[in-house]
């Protein structure tokens, strides 16, 4: 996980439908970058990191004997 670039930002506002101007995305880019730098250090160890769509499935799984 690292700092998402203002060029990052517009290509994932654009996906969303969201369309921002590089300004924008720059502030953006600035606001949430501490948070992505501080959890640099443990990215990729918590289990539901590695992957988040599978989590409820396995939450609703029944155990079989």
């Amino acid at each position: 996980m690292s700092r998402p670039s203002p060029k990052q930002i517009v290509a994932m506002a654009d996906v969303a439908g969201v369309p921002i101007n590089t300004e924008i995305a720059e502030r953006v880019s600035n606001s949430i970058g501490p948070a992505f730098e501080g959890f640099a250090a443990i990215a990729g160890t918590l289990p539901f990191d590695l992957e988040p769509a599978s989590y409820l499935l396995m939450q609703t799984a029944k155990v079989v004997k």
